[in-house]
């Protein structure tokens, strides 16, 4: 494991391993509070950000490293190229966490950087609020490869990050979006391959009535960083997708999640994402612990 720079990438075993460390770091974080010591991570973010850039800079202070942020959007692009961004950063810094808005960007400073570079968010795919997710799921449910999760609406960068991290875990996991809002076809091809192959299903639909009794529905804004899209349009599409009570009772789910942040009234009601069967702020808590898992793993190698 030389970078994170998609969950696809990682093995079931990884992935498996990874949230072992974080549950371990989590429980004793005392007993981990050296392990970046003399570490430096550079966090270069092209898109504004709360929790992933909050949840970093803690994380890294809590294992005795240093970080330093960056404004890529002044520094990445016109001004500089990312290869020359990356080869320079890798010189002073011991990895990247890069927030980006093409998966190119990040594949462009992988190649340059010869320090490990993490994905903390690209237009394919969000591994580190997966990873969060996953780590949150096993919390409340256990085995994961018993777990059914439900995501509702837009087939975004958030929906493929966790569609291959359920496919890792064997979970059975269905997706259901508005007809010409569903995932990359490459991406959700193979990420079904994967979950045949792990003992658990990742299946696509358009209607609610195909669905089975889930245990979590998860939703995310119907509108993205960088997306151009007809609001008139996005809202018509998405109206029927909205998460409240009553779906929540229809699909028997126990538990509501989010990655924020929320629009309450447009994709979710307030009853629910404010009510006790949400889990929203157990995931932005585990944002930290799962990327200090990948941080450990990525420059220490330690073992869970």
């Amino acid at each position: 494991m030389q970078d994170l720079l998609a969950l696809r990438d990682l093995s079931s075993a990884k992935v498996t391993h990874l949230l072992d460390l974080a549950q371990t770091i989590k429980q004793d974080p005392g007993a981990w509070q050296n392990h970046l010591q003399g570490k430096s991570i550079a966090l270069l973010f092209e898109k504004p950000s709360l929790r992933t850039r909050a949840s970093f800079a803690a994380g890294i202070h809590r294992l005795g490293g240093h970080s330093i942020y960056l404004d890529a959007a002044n520094l990445m692009g016109s001004r500089e190229p990312a290869a020359d961004v990356g080869a320079n950063l890798a010189l002073w810094h011991d990895a990247i966490v890069a927030r980006v808005f093409s998966q190119a960007t990040l594949d462009e400073l992988a190649q340059a950087s010869d320090k490990p570079v993490i994905n903390a968010l690209s237009d394919i795919c969000h591994p580190c609020q997966a990873m969060a997710d996953l780590l949150t799921l096993t919390e409340q449910l256990g085995d994961l490869s018993k777990v059914t999760l439900t995501y509702l609406g837009d087939g975004n960068n958030v929906c493929q990050g966790l569609m291959s991290g359920a496919a890792l875990v064997g979970m059975t996991f269905q997706i259901v979006t508005p007809k010409g809002y569903e995932p990359d076809a490459e991406a959700l091809a193979h990420a079904q391959s994967v979950a045949t192959t792990n003992g658990g299903s990742v299946t696509l639909h358009h209607d609610f009535n195909d669905l089975q009794r889930t245990d979590a529905i998860y939703t995310d804004t119907w509108f993205s960083m960088g997306q151009e899209r007809d609001s008139n349009a996005v809202m018509h599409d998405f109206a029927p997708f909205q998460v409240n009570m009553d779906l929540m009772q229809q699909l028997g789910a126990s538990y509501f999640m989010h990655c924020l942040p929320a629009y309450r009234g447009r994709e979710v009601t307030a009853e629910v994402i404010d009510g006790p069967q949400s889990l929203v702020l157990h995931q932005a808590e585990n944002r930290l612990h799962a990327q200090n898992a990948i941080l450990v793993e990525l420059l220490t190698g330690a073992q869970a």
